[in-house]
């Protein structure tokens, strides 16, 4: 059966798409199954995986809201399967307060197909309402980027308070699946120590691989690509290539 990890973090700009994304395609080059799960509104990680808005039929939202039959959704892309996201999905957090078993929409949606991938990867919303809640309830565990900056651990506080209510209130078996370091620059001091009280927060949490703060990983977006197929030899690539081994191996 697929593992389900929701990528999640309520900061915005910590690197949370760019992981979602450059971590399906790592993945799948190395011959895994998987699907990526776009659940942001602002369908970054659709665009960034190098999906054709235009040829969009249903999006997520169709499956949360409307009921569709997740199989009409997912999108075969050169670095992976992809369920589309979209502008309605904007709404979407509204209209799923009146909903029955409004919590758990999206695993509804997605228990039907897990067995068909290996990895499946929710690219969460940068905040902790109802569609995180979603995504949180459909996960077995979650991955979170923490950037190496100065105010990298502000707001985990309120993650982990979240994370213990869904727990007990929701999704008992959810874990931290894992605790991923963003835009680490090896040329300070500041970025080693950031990493080294994300390690004191999170022991035995946090992978080994890095991603550094590089070029290309920002430009790959702006193309419609992942780093590996916009640059394959760049920093960024071997990063995720590397924290995609390591996520193989943990199985």
């Amino acid at each position: 059966m697929g593992k389900i990890i929701a990528i999640v973090n309520q900061k915005g700009g910590v690197g949370k798409t760019t992981t979602a994304v450059n971590l399906t395609a790592a993945l799948n080059n190395l011959g895994k199954k998987v699907l990526l799960c776009d659940f942001d509104p602002q369908a970054n990680a659709t665009s960034g995986i190098g999906a054709d808005k235009r040829r969009v039929n249903k999006t997520v939202y169709d499956l949360i809201i409307n009921g569709a039959d997740p199989g009409s959704a997912i999108m075969k892309t050169k670095f992976g399967d992809l369920i589309p996201s979209g502008n309605n999905l904007a709404g979407a957090g509204v209209e799923l307060i009146e909903a029955e078993s409004r919590e758990h929409q999206l695993k509804k949606a997605l228990e039907p197909i897990r067995e068909q991938y290996d990895y499946i990867f929710i690219d969460c919303p940068p905040s902790l309402e109802l569609l995180t809640i979603n995504g949180l309830s459909a996960a077995d565990g979650i991955l979170i980027p923490v950037q190496c900056e100065y105010y990298a651990l502000e707001g985990l506080s309120d993650l982990m308070t979240t994370l213990r209510a869904i727990k007990r209130r929701v999704n008992p078996n959810l874990e931290i699946f894992g605790v991923v370091l963003t835009m680490y620059d090896g040329r300070t001091n500041f970025s080693a120590q950031v990493a080294q009280e994300v390690r004191r927060h999170f022991p035995g949490k946090v992978f080994s691989a890095m991603i550094p703060r590089n070029v290309r990983l920002a430009e790959a977006p702006s193309h419609g690509l992942p780093a590996c197929a916009y640059d394959k030899h760049s920093r960024g690539t071997k990063a995720y290539n590397q924290l995609a081994e390591e996520i193989a191996r943990k199985g």
